[in-house]
């Protein structure tokens, strides 16, 4: 039984471990495009898809690792979940670089061409208007990363809730002595995933009301 019950969770594991490196594949992709902006879109759109993908099945993952019965393997599950947040995190903030990066790109392209001769008028027309379609699928992309990140922010924060109440009550119903030991390193390693997350964020996310 144990071992029929290992299957989905084995699965589940190869599924996050494929996504993650079609994501990394992906990123490798828009950091190498050249444009045009539309490219550029539908890269973004994979990737975008992808990250949905990959953070339903860590959700699967944690959720089977709620449900073992052994608190041993329990903890270990929820490491390996943990792990699999971070490296989605990473991959989210390369993700963001990656965009930054072909934009640029793009905007060397354009000045490059402008330079090239022609008609003046005409390329400065299109220069601008190429330039602000690219700006702002651009920044559409980077606030749907932020998005994503933010949630990740806000999910972490109502975990460490949960586990700190869950810590208090034991205490005072004078429950299993064991489960604060258990308990308290968990919330710390929440604690500490929150941090990274909200300081992983874009700075006009974390100080919404600077403007430049």
């Amino acid at each position: 039984m144990a071992a029929a019950a290992d299957v989905p969770v084995r699965i589940c594991n190869q599924e996050i471990v494929k996504f993650d490196l079609e994501i990394k594949a992906a990123v490798q992709d828009i950091r190498d495009c050249m444009g045009p902006v539309s490219k550029l879109t539908e890269l973004n759109a994979k990737v975008k898809e992808k990250f949905q993908q990959l953070r339903l099945r860590i959700q699967e993952l944690e959720q089977m690792a709620k449900e073992q019965d052994k608190e041993s393997e329990k903890q270990t599950m929820l490491l390996e979940v943990e792990n699999h947040k971070k490296q989605m995190l990473s991959n989210q903030a390369a993700w963001r670089k990656a965009n930054l990066a072909c934009k640029i790109a793009i905007d060397n392209a354009e000045k490059d061409e402008l330079l090239r001769g022609g008609d003046p008028l005409r390329q400065r027309k299109a220069t601008k208007e190429s330039l602000a379609e690219g700006a702002s699928n651009i920044t559409e992309s980077l606030m749907g990363i932020s998005r994503m990140m933010s949630q990740q922010v806000r999910q972490s924060e109502e975990a460490m809730q949960t586990l700190a109440l869950d810590i208090e009550q034991s205490l005072l119903l004078g429950g299993n002595p064991h489960f604060p030991e258990a308990g308290v390193p968990e919330l710390k390693s929440i604690a500490n995933q929150y941090t990274t997350l909200a300081l992983a964020l874009p700075f006009e996310i974390q100080f919404p009301y600077v403007w430049f």
